[in-house]
C-alpha cells in the first residue's frame, strides 16, 4: 500500500513532499472559503448547513474536534468521523469503534467528497474538511482557519460563550501558534518522515530545542499566552497528546519522552482532563493512524502494546486562575 492523492479528480497512489535534501515539505491546503457570522460570505452561519469531516488520530484534525465539542456545536455542525487507518485509497469510512459514516453525501472514501466539490482537483486528501450542504461544496480545510470559525461564527445560534480567541490576544495568539507550527507541529513530521540523516538532525534538534523554551515559559504562566486557554492552547496540545503514543517511537523524536518535560507533561494532562476534550481523545485512534496506517514508516503494521500513559493522573496546576474551560 502507498499513500496517494488526487490527480485531475482521479485518485493515484504515490505522492511525494520531500526537497532534494531529504527534507519533508508538507503541501499547502487548498480550500479557504470562512463561514461568517454576519452573512458577508457566500457561507452564512446556519444551524443544520455545515458538516465537518474529521480523524481522530490527526493532530490537525483533533484541533477542530477539540473546538467542535468546547463550543458545544454537536447540535449546530453534524460531525463524521473516519477510520483512523489510511487506506490504498486514502481516508475511508468504517464502522471501526468511534468512527461516524458519511450521513451528508454517502461516500466510501474522503475523496469522493473533494471531486464532488471540485471534479478536477490535483492534490492532497487531508482532514478535516469543512462542507456546505447548500451549495454541496467544501467550505474549508485548513484547520487553523476552522477553528477560528468554530470559536465564534456560531455563537449566535447557541454555540457556548466561551472564547479562545480573544480581541486583546489575538496578535500573541498568532504569534505563538506560528512559533509553535514549524518546530513543534510540523517538527515531529519533519524528523518522522526526514530522507537523509542531516535532514533528521536538524529537525529533531529543532523539535526539542522548541520543548525546552516552552518548559521554560509554562514554569512561570499557566498557559502560553496567559491565565487562560486559547487556540494557542490547543493547537500545542494535539501534538502533545501524540507525543509519547506515536512521534517518540515510530517518528524517532526520541532525545526525551514527554513524561520527562515536568511542565508541558502537566499541562498536557489538565487540558486532557476538560471532559469536553477526553471525549474526542482516542489513543487507539492515534496509534492505528500511526503504526498501522504509515507503511512507509512500520511496514509490517504491527501496533506497539505501550506506552502505558496516564493522562489521567492528576496534574498541579491549580496555582493560578481557575480553568475557564470547565464551564
Amino acid at each position: 500500500m502507498a499513500l496517494g492523492q488526487l490527480v485531475n479528480g482521479k485518485w493515484t497512489t504515490g505522492w511525494t513532499e520531500h526537497s532534494a535534501k531529504g527534507e519533508f515539505k508538507r503541501m499547502s491546503t487548498h480550500f479557504h472559503h470562512w463561514v461568517t457570522a454576519d452573512g458577508s460570505s457566500e457561507f452564512p452561519a446556519a444551524t443544520g448547513r455545515y458538516h465537518l469531516y474529521i480523524s481522530l488520530g490527526c493532530p490537525w484534525a483533533h484541533r477542530t474536534a477539540i473546538l467542535w465539542k468546547l463550543k458545544g456545536l454537536e447540535n449546530i455542525v453534524s460531525l463524521s468521523i473516519v477510520d483512523p487507518v489510511i487506506s490504498e485509497q486514502g481516508w475511508r469510512f468504517s464502522d471501526y469503534s468511534g468512527c461516524i459514516p458519511d450521513t451528508v453525501n454517502q461516500t466510501n472514501y474522503l475523496w469522493q467528497v473533494y471531486v464532488k466539490s471540485m471534479p478536477d482537483y490535483t492534490g492532497r486528501v487531508t482532514v478535516p474538511v469543512l462542507w456546505d450542504k447548500h451549495t454541496q461544496q467544501i467550505v474549508n480545510n485548513e484547520s487553523r482557519q476552522i477553528i477560528q470559525m468554530f470559536n465564534f461564527t456560531f455563537d449566535g445560534l447557541g454555540a457556548k460563550k466561551i472564547d479562545f480567541y480573544p480581541k486583546a490576544l489575538q496578535l500573541e495568539i498568532d504569534r505563538v501558534i506560528d512559533a509553535i507550527y514549524q518546530p513543534i507541529n510540523n517538527g515531529v513530521y519533519r524528523s518522522g518522515f526526514a530522507k537523509s540523516q542531516d535532514a533528521y538532525d536538524e529537525a529533531v534538534v529543532t523539535l526539542f530545542s522548541a520543548l525546552e523554551q516552552w518548559e521554560a515559559v509554562l514554569e512561570n504562566q499557566r498557559y502560553l499566552c496567559g491565565d487562560s486557554p486559547t487556540l494557542a492552547d490547543w493547537c500545542l496540545f494535539t501534538t502533545l497528546f501524540r507525543f509519547d503514543l506515536a512521534y517518540y517511537g515510530l517518528f524517532k523524536c526520541n532525545i526525551k519522552r514527554l513524561v520527562d518535560f515536568p511542565n508541558l507533561w502537566n499541562y498536557c494532562r489538565e487540558l486532557y482532563q476538560c471532559v469536553d476534550v477526553q471525549s474526542v481523545c482516542r489513543a487507539d485512534h492515534v496509534q492505528r493512524l500511526y503504526y498501522a496506517g504509515l507503511p512507509e514508516l512500520n511496514p509490517a503494521g504491527i501496533i506497539p502494546a505501550g506506552p502505558a500513559i496516564d493522562f489521567e493522573e492528576r496534574h498541579t496546576r491549580d496555582w493560578v486562575s481557575k480553568i475557564a474551560i470547565t464551564a
